[in-house]
C-alpha cells in the first residue's frame, strides 16, 4: 500500500449531519400527514461522508434536479463537495409508497431521479423549481409545491405507522403488533419490504441505531456500557458489532463526533 493510500484507509468518514450545515424544520399542516420533517444541508467539509439507515426515504432538491433517496440498509457515502447545497423532503412512515407508487423495496439502497418515478410530479416541481438556488433560499417554495401536491394523495396506510413504531420500540412490541394487525411472521415481513424497504428484523436494527445516536447526542456523561442497554444493545459487544455492520463506524468514534459541539 503507498503511503498516500494507507492515510486515505485511515480517514474515518464523518457524519453526514456533522459535514456542515444540517437544519431540520416542521412540516407544513397539510404536509405532516406526509412528511415527517423538511431540512437542508450545506455541506462544508471535503472527504468521505457517512448517510447511516434510518428507515425513512428522502425526496432531495440538489444541483437543479429532484431525486428520491431510497431506505438504507447499511450507510451509503454518496459523493458530496463543500459548497454543495440540498433541500429535502423525509417522507413519513407508509408515505412513500403512497407518493411514489412503488414498494420500497424496489428503491432500497438506490438514488433516483423522480422523473423516473413520478414524472407528473418530477415536472411540476422542476418547473418551478429550476430558476432557484439550492439551499435554504428555495424551501419555502419547495414546502408550497409539496403541499399542491398533498391535496391530491391519499394519507399512508396507518399500519405502516404502527409497524415503525413497534420497530421503533423494541422486540417486545413485534409480538404484540401481530396480533393487533392479525398477521403471521411471514406477512409482517412482507408488509415492512413493501412500506420500508427491508423487513421488521432490519427495520429494528436500523432505529436501534437511531436510539443509540440520539441517546449520545442527549447525554451528558455518556457510557459505551449505559448507552449500549438503553439503546437496546444485548450489551456492549452486541452495539460494537451491530454497529460496525451498519455505519463501518465503531460506537467510540460516532460518540465522539455526536458529542463535540
Amino acid at each position: 500500500m503507498t503511503t498516500a493510500a494507507a492515510r486515505q484507509s485511515d480517514i474515518r468518514p464523518l457524519l453526514a449531519k456533522r459535514a456542515g450545515r444540517y437544519r431540520e424544520y416542521a412540516p407544513l399542516p397539510a404536509l405532516a400527514p406526509h412528511f415527517r420533517c423538511l431540512w437542508t444541508h450545506e455541506i462544508q467539509t471535503a472527504g468521505p461522508v457517512a448517510i447511516v439507515p434510518d428507515g425513512y426515504c428522502d425526496l432531495l432538491f440538489a444541483a437543479g434536479r429532484l431525486f428520491v433517496a431510497g431506505p438504507d440498509r447499511t450507510a451509503a457515502f454518496p459523493p458530496m463537495m463543500p459548497g454543495m447545497r440540498i433541500i429535502g423532503a423525509r417522507f413519513a412512515p407508509g408515505a412513500g409508497v403512497a407518493w411514489l407508487k412503488v414498494p420500497l423495496s424496489e428503491i432500497t439502497g438506490l438514488s433516483i431521479p423522480l422523473s423516473d418515478l413520478a414524472p407528473e410530479k418530477a415536472a411540476l416541481l422542476e418547473q418551478h423549481l429550476s430558476d432557484r438556488p439550492d439551499g435554504a433560499a428555495a424551501l419555502p417554495l419547495f414546502a408550497t409545491l409539496l403541499g399542491d401536491l398533498a391535496r391530491e394523495e391519499a394519507e399512508p396506510d396507518p399500519e405502516a405507522r404502527l409497524i415503525f413504531a413497534a420497530a421503533d420500540h423494541g422486540p417486545g412490541r413485534i409480538g404484540d403488533l401481530q396480533q393487533r394487525l392479525d398477521i403471521g411472521e411471514r406477512q409482517l415481513r412482507r408488509r415492512a419490504h413493501h412500506h420500508f424497504g427491508y423487513g421488521i428484523k432490519t427495520l429494528e436494527r436500523v432505529r436501534r441505531l437511531q436510539r443509540f445516536m440520539a441517546l449520545c447526542r442527549a447525554s451528558e456523561t455518556p457510557s459505551l456500557a449505559a448507552l449500549a442497554l438503553d439503546a437496546g444493545f444485548s450489551d456492549q459487544a452486541h452495539m460494537t458489532r451491530e454497529i460496525g455492520e451498519l455505519t463501518t463506524l465503531t460506537p467510540s468514534a460516532m460518540l465522539a463526533q455526536l458529542t463535540t459541539r
